[in-house]
């Protein structure tokens, strides 16, 4: 997964900051950001944008098993074995076991998700670094995560969260309702589901997005796709955008780097779009492994058919990290081969990213070509917007804006 939550300073942010438009907080200078982003580190973190609000910051963290809730999403097999029914590997767990997550046990032949309202990692974000680059830009998104994650990403980004144990992390206990007033206190105008495979902490996420949508906050989401249809059905109900990692567009891809499987999620992908769910593509481009220009423009011909010339696609640059040390980082021109063949392939908004003051992070009109979103990294400048068109030609721009 992308948008890594630590909060740790680093020397490379110095003190000296300048404004954002529209969000109300503080950001790195450009030069610092982009001398950042150079070395390979992973961009900015909330956490040293803005510190979480008084109450948030008062409450304490503590490791164990905080908040256990049932699952309904489970079949009770012969004697105390379950079958986990939430993502497609359809885990067996015998009594006192648990699944691949790590974060669901089974007790006396019921499923327990172990991870309900104890996030572990609580951050108030711009949306741009989910991303979503068509939906409400420069807002504040509320953020949030807990142990587990549902893939062996080896090139995994937050695998000091995702790849361990509930136990080996602090959480708090924020239970939806907390989360959802700290998030209009902060200021958000939506709550991310993020950093970890939200599908690991479900229940959470339904009954949080239940509350947050009452209150009138977006419910946005960054994650694999790799869940089963009926529970990504329920929570289609209260989703307004997602943002999916496509990370790679072969079996062995998944298979070898992922230990996940690509047909599962895309018919996720397609069920989103079918239910009307705002919906960007994340596809990180890690040299040698999925980089072949011929892949992408499949990809790309794929996403054209089945999801619209119009979704917003997002080439990503690889760092090397967590299991994949040894490659080096994306080159730009293999991006930007990438981006081509996309816009080739028919894609209306191709966008890189991890290259802050690339051209191709902003947003231009597939009709007249004039900018309409100026970005640079989470920074957005110049929004040419009008009613949800092109404010030079009136061209309808797809996102969410209002």
């Amino acid at each position: 997964m992308q948008n890594n939550p630590s909060f740790r300073r680093h020397p490379l942010f110095p003190s000296s900051y300048s404004s954002v438009r529209g969000f109300g907080c503080r950001l790195p200078t450009r030069r610092a950001f982009l001398n950042a982003c150079a070395t390979g580190l992973c961009l900015l973190s909330a956490g040293e944008i803005l510190a979480l609000p008084g109450k948030a910051q008062a409450q304490s963290r503590r490791k164990g098993l905080i908040g256990v809730k049932l699952s309904p999403y489970f079949t009770r097999l012969s004697g105390t074995d379950i079958q986990c029914d939430l993502c497609p590997k359809r885990c067996r767990v015998a009594e006192g076991g648990r699944g691949v997550c790590g974060v669901r046990e089974n007790r006396n032949g019921s499923y327990y998700s172990l991870v309900y309202g104890t996030p572990c990692a609580v951050n108030l974000d711009p949306i741009e670094k989910k991303p979503f680059f068509h939906v409400l830009p420069s807002t504040g998104s509320f953020s949030l995560a807990t142990a587990g994650c549902n893939f062996r990403c080896l090139f995994c980004q937050n695998w000091e969260i995702s790849q361990v144990a509930p136990e080996e992390v602090f959480a708090y206990d924020f239970p939806p309702e907390r989360i959802v007033a700290m998030a209009k206190e902060a200021g958000a105008r939506s709550v991310a589901y993020t950093y970890v495979e939200p599908t690991v902490f479900f229940e959470y996420m339904l009954d949080t997005c239940r509350v947050a949508r009452k209150a009138g906050l977006l419910n946005v989401c960054h994650s694999n796709g790799f869940i089963s249809l009926v529970p990504l059905q329920d929570l289609c109900s209260v989703l307004d955008a997602a943002n999916v990692d496509l990370k790679g567009f072969t079996a062995a891809f998944y298979r070898d780097l992922c230990a996940g499987e690509l047909a599962p999620v895309l018919e996720a992908l397609k069920r989103l779009k079918q239910n009307r769910v705002h919906l960007e593509i994340t596809n990180l481009i890690i040299p040698s492994k999925n980089d072949d220009v011929a892949t992408i423009r499949e990809m790309c011909l794929w996403i054209k058919r089945e999801l619209g010339a119009d979704t917003p696609v997002h080439f990503s640059r690889f760092y090397p990290l967590y299991k994949l040390r040894t490659l080096p980082p994306t080159p730009v021109a293999a991006l930007e081969r990438a981006r081509a063949a996309a816009l080739a392939a028919g894609l209306k908004f191709v966008y890189l990213g991890n290259i802050p003051g690339h051209e191709a992070e902003n947003t231009f009109c597939p009709r007249c070509a004039r900018l309409v979103i100026q970005r640079t990294g989470y920074m957005v400048g110049e929004v040419r917007l009008k009613n949800g068109a092109c404010a030079s030609c009136g061209q309808p721009i797809p996102g969410i804006w209002g």
